[in-house]
């Protein structure tokens, strides 16, 4: 019991820290709220399947569990991480997302808790970079399509 009470105080923790570190400095919306959402779900869930690997333990049960180390449950978390959180965070802004909001995904993955703040703070450190961003355009349904006539 006590350790799936550490366990859930750590995820508790790590959502609480990680959406702070979504939304590294929004006050100016440079990072919309479906990346942050898209943050927090990709981040738990990349939390909760690293602890899966390890038949939900705090610590490292030796060498290798179910065949995978340490390292490649790591590897691997933060892998699918990085593959579906730009996903997620397209369809809930309902628009391409930023080459700023793609690598505060990547951060977020790489570094939970403070990689989304840190690739925020590098972009807000260069402002030479903002000209490689294109505007994202939304996505807009088309009612006026032939399925749609019915």
């Amino acid at each position: 019991m006590r350790k799936s009470t550490i366990v859930l105080a750590g995820l508790i923790a790590a959502l609480v820290f990680g959406v702070q570190a979504a939304e590294a400095h929004g006050h100016h919306r440079k990072v919309g709220k479906g990346v942050k959402a898209a943050a927090l779900v990709t981040g738990a869930a990349a939390t909760a399947g690293y602890f899966w690997i390890n038949d939900w333990k705090w610590n490292w049960r030796g060498d290798s569990v179910n065949g995978i180390t340490q390292g490649g449950a790591i590897a691997a978390t933060s892998i699918a991480c990085m593959a579906v959180s730009p996903m997620l965070a397209s369809a809930f802004e309902g628009r391409e997302l930023t080459l700023r909001e793609a690598g505060v995904l990547f951060g977020s993955c790489l570094v939970p808790i403070v990689g989304g703040f840190l690739v925020n703070a590098a972009w807000d450190a260069n402002p030479q970079w903002e000209r490689f961003e294109k505007h994202p355009v939304r996505y807009r349904h088309h009612p006026h399509h032939r399925h749609h006539r019915r």
